[in-house]
């Protein structure tokens, strides 16, 4: 007999698979809120056509990856929900064919990159102690500095790990050292290199200055407040196309991704402020914020129900989760990634700004808790400005209310 655990796991496969196995006059009655939702052709067409895709469907199992549709010729990945473990409140199909698991190697990628650039670092930082001649120095001093402002400009350093982040530093302490040798150095000889340091710095500098300045040219009708309230709030995600990975999906352009910046630059929380919590979701310190509304209208679209992805393993789900979005009458507002059982409006309710929506989470497409924050218009993403912040709002920026 399972107990009532195993029962709530398989609640939401269990019901997937009565509903893809039932005639199709049952599916309104088995999936109602789905049908309200999307309307019953619309339905109808994305089953029929995952059946055609998958062939009869033999089970519908849970895996990393999410539930997984299993069929006669195939298989399909997917999302369901259900409150009474009868009815589906929610449903979404991937397209396409679903591979079968892998080993998740999401860590190899990130830590050969930064291995590589720690290496680099340290023959650069070496060929300082190296330098022949003081305009030699000069020019390999400047490309260090180069590969600093890549680091600190492009990436995000607060969301660095303490271990990266305190040799980089010290790095950067370890190149001016090298300074003591310039007296005993010659004047002459290196001037190929202090041309090459000046143009990185200079090219690299110019390109840094209008990331974090781009404007897509159509802002908000009216500033916004910021959502998120008492504390530093640090963007991990904003500005020009490569300060920001949003900028390939035309509604999301202007998008924000908002962390929370501790003493130390550190976004999670210490070791000891997190022991008797349930999850890792805890100890990011901006999970579990109040969000406020940053603006007046009505709610068009509102969901509470799907659970919280676990840090740095993404399932499929619905790509904004939990979320609350706004009709300004001027343009949409959407706030993404909300912790599930928090959203306190529904849809068609009239909201104020500064009212309590719901909380931080970690759901929908989302590696670790923060909060989506976007406005569009006619399906373009708008440039964002909030109430008493000034300057551009890009990565690397921190934000205090």
């Amino acid at each position: 007999m399972r107990d009532t655990t195993d029962e709530a796991a398989n609640a939401a496969p269990d019901a997937l698979h009565r509903f893809l196995t039932a005639e199709p006059a049952d599916r309104e009655r088995l999936a109602p809120r789905v049908v309200a939702a999307v309307g019953r052709e619309r339905l109808d067409e994305i089953v029929d056509t995952t059946l055609g895709r998958i062939g009869e469907v033999t089970g519908v199992r849970d895996s990393r990856d999410g539930l997984v549709i299993e069929g006669t010729r195939g298989r399909a990945l997917a999302f369901a929900a259900t409150r009474d473990g009868h009815e589906l409140d929610g449903l979404l199909i991937a397209p396409g064919a679903h591979r079968p698991e892998r080993l998740r190697t999401n860590w190899v990628r990130p830590a050969l990159a930064w291995t590589v650039l720690v290496l680099l670092f340290v023959v650069r930082i070496d060929a300082c102690w190296e330098a022949p001649s003081r305009i030699a120095w000069c020019g390999r001093l400047l490309i260090v500095g180069a590969g600093y402002l890549v680091v600190e400009g492009w990436r995000a350093p607060a969301l660095f790990p303490w271990w990266i982040r305190r040799p980089l530093e010290a790095g950067a302490l370890v190149a001016l050292a090298s300074a003591w040798r310039l007296p005993g150095l010659p004047t002459s000889g290196g001037a190929p290199e202090l041309v090459v340091g000046a143009a990185l710095v200079a090219v690299l500098g110019v390109l840094l200055m209008r990331a974090r300045r781009h404007r897509w040219g159509t802002a908000v009708s009216q500033p916004l407040v910021f959502p998120l309230q008492g504390g530093s709030w640090y963007v991990g995600q904003g500005g020009g196309r490569s300060l920001n990975h949003h900028f390939a999906v035309p509604e999301q352009r202007g998008a924000l991704d908002v962390v929370q910046a501790g003493p130390g630059g550190t976004r999670g929380r210490h070791r000891a402020r997190t022991q008797g919590t349930h999850g890792k979701n805890e100890r990011y310190l901006i999970y579990g914020q109040p969000v406020h509304a940053p603006c007046d209208g009505t709610v068009v679209s509102a969901a509470d129900h799907i659970d919280d992805q676990e840090p740095g393993a993404v399932r499929y789900q619905p790509l904004y989760g939990n979320h609350v979005w706004i009709d300004t009458g001027a343009e949409i507002v959407k706030l993404a990634h909300l912790r599930p059982g928090t959203v306190t409006v529904s849809t068609g309710d009239p909201v104020r700004v500064g009212q309590m929506l719901g909380e931080v989470g970690n759901s929908g497409n989302s590696s670790e808790p923060h909060l989506h924050l976007h406005a569009e218009r006619d399906g373009l993403g708008l440039d964002l400005e909030f109430q008493g912040v000034s300057g551009p709002l890009c990565r690397g920026r921190t934000v205090r209310t």
